[in-house]
């Protein structure tokens, strides 16, 4: 099989020893996709586990490094499900990872209610922009804007998706921190676990890490701040570990 494609290049994800393709012609995953798949909870042994909004496919793979239980992808976007397709190949993981091509808010109907021990999403970030301040790529756009699904449909599908006593687990932005809070509880899921993640000491936080239980007992934990760079703007030894492994 042809695994690489036009300007796509095989990256490697370290602490798994695993291959991922990515191009600098569609989003490539960030460091927030790598912080989403270590802070989620995930059955070791088995499981129905499924990521949304999986872009190229870096959560599934990462996840599949911790779980021995079944993963699923769903992205939108033709071109980066593709990618995340050859990736699952050429890893040799078909048997363990699925993705699905197609708009998440068909899932539930398509996949069932409740089906699921874990959902995980790395949504759009920011809501969708005029015209004019649209980004020329369409690839980039899509996975950074609300344009085909907003925070509210990614909460909404997570809590139908997942059963009860499930986890559902999102990467986002703290200025959203508030909007999260508001439509999880909406939409039966508990706020359980959060983590915020600074670029460095004494500067604000810029990523937020958030899990929930369906129907969970309200007990919130704040776990200690995740700091990315120390003083000589390198990863600090916890970035490290948790980027190459110990």
């Amino acid at each position: 099989m042809d695994f690489l494609q036009g300007d796509e290049r095989l990256d490697y994800l370290l602490a798994e020893d695993l291959r991922i393709i990515q191009s600098p012609s569609v989003f490539s995953f960030s460091l927030d996709a790598v912080l989403l798949a270590r802070f989620v909870y995930v059955p070791i042994q088995k499981g129905m586990i499924i990521d949304l909004c999986s872009g190229n496919g870096v959560i599934p793979l990462f996840l599949s490094a911790r779980t021995k239980g079944i993963i699923t992808g769903v992205e939108i976007q033709e071109r980066l499900y593709d990618m995340a397709k050859r990736s699952i190949e050429y890893n040799n993981l078909q048997e363990r990872i699925q993705m699905i091509h197609g708009d998440i808010k068909e899932m539930p109907n398509r996949l069932g209610y409740g089906k699921f021990d874990v959902v995980t999403c790395n949504p759009p970030y920011f809501p969708t922009p005029s015209a004019e301040e649209r980004n020329e790529n369409e690839h980039l756009a899509i996975a950074r804007h609300e344009i085909l699904c907003t925070l509210e449909d990614a909460l909404q599908v997570s809590s139908q998706l997942v059963r009860q006593g499930g986890k559902v687990a999102f990467v986002h932005r703290p200025s959203r921190f508030l909007d999260i809070m508001t439509l999880m509880r909406k939409y039966r899921l508990e706020p359980k676990k959060i983590q915020f993640v600074y670029p460095k000491q004494g500067k604000e936080a810029n990523t937020l890490l958030i899990e929930a239980t369906k129907d969970g007992n309200p007990d919130l934990k704040i776990l200690p701040p995740l700091i990315v760079y120390n003083e000589e703007n390198e990863y600090t030894s916890e970035l490290k570990e948790i980027l190459y492994g110990k």
